[in-house]
């Protein structure tokens, strides 16, 4: 699977986020982080801003939604132009039938585990995702340090992935450096999420550039 990077706003500047998006032109994905205060206790951007950042770029937005109630949510993320939408299983209370409801919107279904989340229970899931989500922090705020603890939780997630084909993008999120993107690429990873590591950066797209490569590097 080709090595994807997808940015996190949630390091950009909310003031400009249509210049932040134009900024990193290299990358595959923009990873929109909902988050509703609930779930997580943290909030920021929610539909409108979605909506909005729809019109202002054409970079395919991958919305991670750490929200209550996402079976209630999530098809309007898709509806707003959403490319990816991903729920979490820890909240979700009908996750196949929100899945297959994203999927009928036309977006990427996807399905976050945060870190103390065992994959195996999920494993009859892998026909009713397009991308399976492992977050390597604790969801609701971004700068965290990287948790090594989720990358045995990694090689299973990839070993259960290519049993069941190999079609199921996987993703990690939080913590993604330099040098954290290696150690993900080799436990399995093809989809890094990186705020901080990027529009933290003095040129965004160099550092895009510079990620995307060490994942290379590592997963070959």
């Amino acid at each position: 699977m080709a090595v994807q990077i997808s940015p996190s706003i949630l390091a950009a500047d909310f003031a400009r986020l249509a210049d932040e998006a134009a900024a990193v032109p290299n990358a595959d994905w923009l990873h929109v982080d909902v988050m509703d205060y609930h779930f997580v206790p943290n909030l920021t951007l929610g539909l409108p801003v979605v909506e909005s950042l729809r019109k202002a770029t054409d970079k395919p937005l991958d919305c991670h939604l750490m929200i209550a109630e996402p079976d209630r949510w999530a098809p309007a993320y898709a509806e707003a132009g959403a490319g990816s939408v991903t729920i979490h299983a820890e909240a979700a209370r009908a996750p196949v039938r929100t899945l297959r409801e994203i999927r009928a919107l036309g977006a990427r279904a996807g399905l976050a585990l945060s870190p103390a989340t065992a994959v195996e229970p999920f494993e009859d899931l892998l026909g009713e995702v397009d991308m399976l989500l492992l977050m390597t922090v604790e969801p609701g705020f971004g700068g965290q340090k990287f948790l090594d603890v989720v990358l045995p939780k990694l090689r299973r997630a990839r070993e259960l992935v290519d049993k069941h084909g190999g079609r199921v993008w996987l993703q990690v999120d939080g913590g993604v450096t330099g040098e954290t993107i290696e150690r993900c690429a080799e436990a399995g990873a093809d989809v890094f999420v990186a705020g901080s590591a990027v529009f933290g950066a003095s040129d965004p797209m160099a550092a895009v550039d510079e990620l995307r490569a060490a994942a290379e590097r590592a997963g070959s």
